[in-house]
């Protein structure tokens, strides 16, 4: 069993309210969290609504394929998110 925690930061300028950082965020929760590997959360930055931070938890059989759907997770987030990507960390257990 291998695992990884992936914690993205984002900048949402001009973002004004936290129910503009909800829609600019794109849904990152119902994207990711169906997945059965995937456990997903906004771990930082809660109250503020220029930045935006969530942690995924990622777990599977073999190191490749955790380290496929880390690159899933940030491609779709870069492409997705209405907002720019300032992190990516990745650490594995």
């Amino acid at each position: 069993m291998h695992i990884a925690v992936l914690t993205l930061t984002f900048s949402l300028p001009g973002c004004r309210s936290l129910k503009e950082k909800r829609q600019r965020m794109g849904g990152l929760h119902e994207r990711f969290g169906r997945h059965p590997s995937i456990a997903v959360c906004e771990s930082g930055d809660l109250d503020r609504h220029d930045a935006s931070e969530w942690t995924c938890v990622v777990v599977g059989t073999t190191a490749r394929e955790v380290a496929s759907l880390c690159s899933e997770i940030e491609d779709k987030s870069q492409r997705t998110v209405d907002g720019r990507m300032l992190d990516a960390t990745r650490e594995f257990l």
